[in-house]
């Protein structure tokens, strides 16, 4: 289970998962001070501990990385939501109380979910009876 990016990670993360190609420290430098102000090192730095926490992956071009998203946004928070759902102690108590928490936008996002996984997983047909039902003798 990932550990929830801390604000910093996530403000750098969500500038790689948008872009959805090879970055640098400077373009993710020059992005985020147009928020805060904030240096070149502690930039360098967070995407270094993504690197090393294995959220982006890096290769050398010139004489500076450029980093690349391992995963989604959408896999990262799928994540962070299995976790938080197998830590509960009542499992079904919790996903009524997540979905009483959801806008009707969401719910419908939700149905549309649970429809594509449906179609792509289909559930195993239930076993069938023999002919003639139980104990009947077969020829």
């Amino acid at each position: 289970m990932p550990r929830p990016l801390g604000d910093l990670e996530d403000a750098v993360m969500t500038r790689v998962w948008q872009w959805n190609r090879p970055v640098t420290v400077r373009e993710v430098l020059e992005d985020l001070q147009q928020e805060r102000s904030i240096a070149y090192t502690t930039v360098m730095t967070v995407m270094d501990n993504l690197h090393q926490k294995g959220w982006v992956r890096r290769e050398v071009e010139g004489r500076a990385y450029r980093y690349t998203a391992v995963s989604t946004r959408a896999a990262y928070s799928a994540a962070l939501m299995n976790e938080a759902w197998a830590r509960s102690d009542n499992p079904a108590a919790a996903l009524v109380a997540f979905f009483g928490m959801m806008s009707p936008e969401q719910r419908e996002s939700l149905n549309d979910a649970i429809r594509i996984v449906q179609r792509d997983s289909p559930l195993p047909a239930a076993p069938r009876e023999p002919e003639g039902g139980e104990g009947t003798a077969r020829p």
